[in-house]
C-alpha cells in the first residue's frame, strides 16, 4: 500500500523541517524578544523602529519575504550567507524569512506578557535603582514570558506549518518532496494523507506540552 514512499527520503525531509524549525523558533525569540523591549522603550526612536517593523513586517506574505530574500539579497546583492553550497544558502536565507517574519509575532506576544505585569512592580524596581534595561530583564520579562506560554506555542506551531514556503527556494523540506511526490506518483490521497499525519505529529505535541506548561507555570494574580 505504501510502495510509493521508496526511493524517497521523507524522514530525512521532515528532518529538514524540524531543523528549520528548530533554528528558526530560537532566532525569532531572540529578535522577538527585541522587537518587544523597543516597542515598550522609553526611547522614541527605538519605539517607533519596533512599532514600524512589526506593522510592516506581519502585513507581508512570508512568501514575498522568502523569495525578496533569495532573489534580492542573493541573486542581486550576492550575499552568500557565508557558504558557496546552494543548499546551504537556501537554508540560511529560508531561516533569515522565518525569523523576520515571525519575530513580529513574537513581539506582539511578549508585548502582551508585558502589559499583564503590574505597573507598580516597574515603579518600584525603579525606585530601588534599577535601570530600564534592569527592570525589563530582572523583573518584567520573567513573568511575562510565564504568562505568554500559550501565545507562543500558537507561533510555534503556525511556524512550523510556515517552513513549508521555504520549498519555494529550493529547500528539500516536507512541502517541497510531497510536490516531487505528486508529480512522480499516481497516488495523490495517500501522499497527501502521509504528510499531514507528518505534519499533526510534528505540532500536536508541542501544542499539549506547551500547553500543560502554560497551566503548570500561570502567574497567579
Amino acid at each position: 500500500m505504501f510502495d510509493f514512499l521508496d526511493g524517497y527520503d521523507v524522514l530525512g525531509a521532515f528532518w529538514m523541517t524540524v531543523k528549520l524549525t528548530a533554528v528558526s523558533a530560537v532566532g525569532s525569540l531572540v529578535w522577538g524578544t527585541l522587537l518587544a523591549a523597543m516597542r515598550v522603550s522609553p526611547v522614541p526612536l527605538m519605539r517607533g523602529f519596533g512599532t514600524v517593523y512589526v506593522n510592516i513586517v506581519r502585513n507581508i506574505p512570508l512568501t514575498v519575504i522568502i523569495l525578496f530574500s533569495s532573489l534580492g539579497l542573493a541573486d542581486i546583492f550576492g550575499m552568500t550567507m557565508g557558504s558557496n553550497d546552494f543548499d546551504v544558502q537556501g537554508f540560511r536565507l529560508a531561516v533569515l524569512s522565518l525569523v523576520a517574519y515571525t519575530a513580529a509575532f513574537v513581539c506582539e506576544a511578549i508585548r502582551s506578557g508585558i502589559n499583564t505585569v503590574p505597573m507598580g512592580q516597574a515603579e518600584a524596581a525603579r525606585a530601588i535603582g534599577l535601570t530600564f534595561t534592569q527592570t525589563l530583564t530582572l523583573v518584567v520579562l520573567p513573568q511575562a514570558f510565564r504568562s505568554v506560554i500559550g501565545p507562543l506555542a500558537n507561533v510555534l506551531i503556525a511556524l512550523t506549518k510556515n517552513t513549508t514556503v521555504a520549498a519555494a527556494i529550493g529547500v528539500a523540506e516536507a512541502a517541497s518532496l510531497m510536490k516531487t511526490m505528486i508529480e512522480n506518483e499516481a497516488q495523490t490521497l495517500l501522499i497527501g494523507a502521509v504528510f499531514a499525519f507528518g505534519f499533526v505529529v510534528l505540532t500536536l505535541p508541542t501544542g499539549l506540552i506547551l500547553g500543560w506548561l502554560s497551566k503548570r507555570l500561570a502567574v497567579k494574580r
